[in-house]
């Protein structure tokens, strides 16, 4: 084990050093700038097409939105909620807290620019996951990055989307189970005194009633579940924030000075260069909200649309809701106390964070919000990592994944976290480099279709594809 992890380790220095931070910024900055910031600009257009594609029955008020809602197999609204159901989860507790423990609280300003940046990323991978999308022999939409590089690129990149997918189908091991479980589990021990081994089992249990459903069903669940856990958080933060209310201005304070200037150790803290703050604050950013690594437009381009455009808007509110809005409000409780330069790291930090305004609750609000996030983290990178196989070996492959995904829970649980954290890290750095270079050459393709849909004409999916042929 200690040969693994010291291989990981050396892999995660280069794929998460200067290298990917280049490219996670600047294809952002890219996308960005060519959309001429339409995703910031239209944020409000965003929330209202999501709020629309709640229902997926044709409305007689738009004839356009009648007749893109024929094909996929969920709601435009049922798409980002699998999709949000997979980037809520333990990043946006317990990576928050890492990133602050280890990159101070510059880092938080630096996990805004990847969201702000990430939000035109975001836009770009759903255009190009439903305009390159393809039908598999079940009837089912399949799409995502393998499939803008396989019928955006040609047959020649072919090897890349196989990269992709291998990346992918690995890291929903990492990503989207076993740091899952392992996270929870950590959680219901320490607050509840519940043994890692049954929450690994109960965990098990219950996902894989939903994940052996298929997405229908995990979209089902995702959902109802998503909307009511984001909000009932939010709200527990906010009280605290009430309670912390005259330390807000400071915490602001400390963001955005120590975002550019190096922290001194202090108490258990130990201090943090800016590189430090930049580099935890990007990689804690993609692991919570995963723009770029091209993960969430795989559920978008099961979306019940034909309009690439529409779905690439109500996508792109993914990145903002995670990162804008709930890793910000734990990033102000946790610097509005001051555990955080008692050393602590990880959940944990979190959980004392909400606690120290909330005694005897806190605890337990973090432990439940992180149990319901991880769980349905865990449903929407099942699907993720299902597709990739089936990319690579065909749709007899999807119940062999299913069962192995889910058998990986209880495994995780017990497991040792800092090397689940290690290899989630590196293979989400491993994933996102194919996509990056997908999205950078497949640019010119999303720019035309953003202006011809706001130029009022006609945006259609890509012609309808055979998966197995």
């Amino acid at each position: 084990m200690e040969i693994l992890t010291n291989l990981l380790g050396a892999i995660n220095g280069v794929v998460w050093g200067p290298i990917m931070l280049v490219l996670l910024l600047g294809v952002g900055i890219y996308l960005q700038i060519g959309l001429k910031l339409m995703p910031i600009r239209k944020l409000g257009v965003g929330f209202k097409l999501m709020w629309q594609g709640r229902d997926p029955k044709p409305s007689k008020a738009d004839a356009d939105q009648a007749s893109a809602d024929q094909d996929g197999e969920i709601s435009p609204f049922d798409a980002l909620m699998t999709a949000l159901s997979a980037t809520i989860g333990t990043g946006n507790i317990a990576g928050v807290a890492t990133a602050i423990a280890l990159g101070g609280p510059g880092a938080v300003f630096w996990m805004w620019i990847t969201a702000l940046v990430g939000m035109a990323t975001k836009f770009s991978e759903a255009v190009l996951a439903v305009r390159y999308r393809e039908t598999d022999s079940t009837g089912y939409h399949v799409g995502g990055p393998m499939f803008y590089i396989k019928n955006g690129l040609g047959k020649k990149w072919l090897w890349l989307g196989g990269l992709f997918s291998f990346f992918g189908a690995v890291a929903a091991f990492g990503i989207g189970n076993t740091v899952q479980s392992n996270s929870v589990a950590d959680a219901m021990d320490s607050t509840f005194g519940v043994p890692h081994w049954l929450t690994g089992v109960i965990i098990m249990v219950l996902a894989g009633a939903v994940i052996l459903g298929g997405i229908k069903r995990i979209a089902k669940v995702a959902g109802k579940l998503v909307p009511i856990m984001g909000i009932a958080y939010v709200i527990a933060g906010l009280l605290v924030l009430i309670i912390n209310a005259s330390q807000i201005g400071e915490a602001f304070g400390l963001i955005f000075y120590y975002a550019f200037n190096p922290m001194a150790a202090a108490g258990g803290f130990a201090g943090a260069a800016v590189m430090a703050a930049i580099r935890f604050g990007v990689a804690r950013g993609i692991f919570s909200n995963e723009a770029g690594l091209g993960s969430a437009p795989i559920a978008h381009a099961a979306a019940q649309t034909k309009n690439p455009v529409r779905q690439g808007l109500i996508a792109m509110l993914g990145t903002f809701i995670d990162t804008i809005v709930v890793c910000t409000i734990t990033a102000l409780v946790i610097l509005t106390s001051t555990v955080w330069i008692d050393g602590e790291a990880g959940a944990s930090l979190t959980a004392l964070s909400f606690d120290a305004a909330l005694p005897g609750f806190g605890n337990q609000i973090v432990a439940i919000a992180l149990a319901v996030f991880a769980f349905t983290t865990i449903l929407g990178w099942s699907f993720y990592g299902e597709k990739c196989c089936q990319f690579l070996f065909g749709t007899r492959s999807i119940m062999l994944y299913r069962v192995l995904f889910v058998l990986a829970i209880p495994l995780g649980a017990i497991a040792q976290l800092g090397f689940i954290w290690l290899m989630a890290d590196t293979f989400n750095a491993m994933m996102a480099i194919p996509n990056l270079i997908a999205l950078a050459l497949l640019s010119p393709v999303v720019f035309k279709l953003t202006r011809d849909y706001f130029a009022g004409k006609d945006v259609l999916p890509g012609e309808a594809l055979d998966h197995d042929k």
